[in-house]
């Protein structure tokens, strides 16, 4: 081509790119909208320990009982006291505290756990225990946690439960241990005290055996919250560099526990 036409045609070029009309990409249709999956609770079924079953004693549930706090001045704790039909005030009784306890207790809840104890002791699974179940601190203004609402936001809980320090287990041990012996006759055996929990509950229970493993040796952790809520995801370098201690923990989880990747959001510091 003759160098001295190139411009000719540069100019012929941008001439038609001015004057055509701009040519836009046909519009990206919508996503269709995914089906909606199963029920994530479908495959749940209470299982015969968690119902009443015929011709098996039932405890009483005592409470609820009001335990103001030193710890956490200004706050107070709600608790109840499970009593098997089989407790004897001669005999030392075993016991396991549960927090969270109004859901733990909840007779339509997914737990039922006097249900739970009153088969498993009849049976002669397990000791003849007494349970405790506690909620939460709160001030005296604030509401109750429910089965609906448990209370991170507007409870003491999340502080309590996540917190990786000794003042919930000086809440069990000095504040609620003192008020059950002078009530019952519990064992003081470490080896006959088990404590548990759901989520922020069962971390809180880890805490305090592991705090004070001369009051608990026993720990039911379900759906454990050892996350970075308040520090939580360093116990296991934690646990490694200590001493043993004497603690068992029974660990367990389920398959909807997937908080930090469902519904589409990306991983976050409370995912496991």
């Amino acid at each position: 081509m003759n160098p001295l036409r190139a411009p000719a045609f540069a100019a012929v070029f941008l001439a038609a790119a001015v004057l055509l009309p701009a040519q836009t990409a046909p519009p990206i249709p919508p996503t269709p909208p995914y089906p909606p999956g199963p029920n994530p609770n479908s495959q749940y079924r209470l299982g015969p320990d968690s119902l009443p079953q015929d011709g098996v004693p039932k405890g009483e549930i005592r409470g609820p009982f009001t335990l103001p706090s030193q710890v956490y001045p200004g706050t107070q704790h709600t608790y109840w006291v499970y009593v098997p039909a089989q407790y004897d005030p001669a005999v030392p009784a075993s016991l396991m505290i549960f927090q969270d306890g109004q859901a733990f207790k909840d007779p339509d809840g997914d737990l039922r756990t006097q249900n739970v104890l009153d088969n498993l002791i009849y049976r002669h699974e397990i000791p003849i225990m007494l349970a405790v179940f506690i909620d939460p601190g709160r001030t005296p203004e604030q509401p109750e946690p429910t089965p609906k609402d448990w209370g991170d936001n507007d409870t003491n809980r999340r502080v309590e439960y996540n917190s990786l320090d000794d003042k919930y287990a000086r809440v069990i041990v000095d504040e609620l241990m003192p008020v059950l012996y002078r009530e019952y006759n519990i064992s003081h055996d470490p080896e006959q005290h088990g404590i548990g929990g759901s989520s922020s509950g069962a971390i809180a229970a880890f805490t305090v055996a592991w705090e004070r493993p001369s009051d608990f040796r026993k720990v039911l952790s379900n759906v454990g919250s050892f996350v970075n809520i308040r520090g939580g995801d360093g116990y296991p370098d934690l646990v490694l560099a200590s001493p043993h201690k004497p603690i068992r923990v029974f660990l367990c989880d389920g398959r909807n526990d997937n908080r930090g990747i469902r519904d589409g959001n990306p991983p976050n510091g409370n995912s496991l």
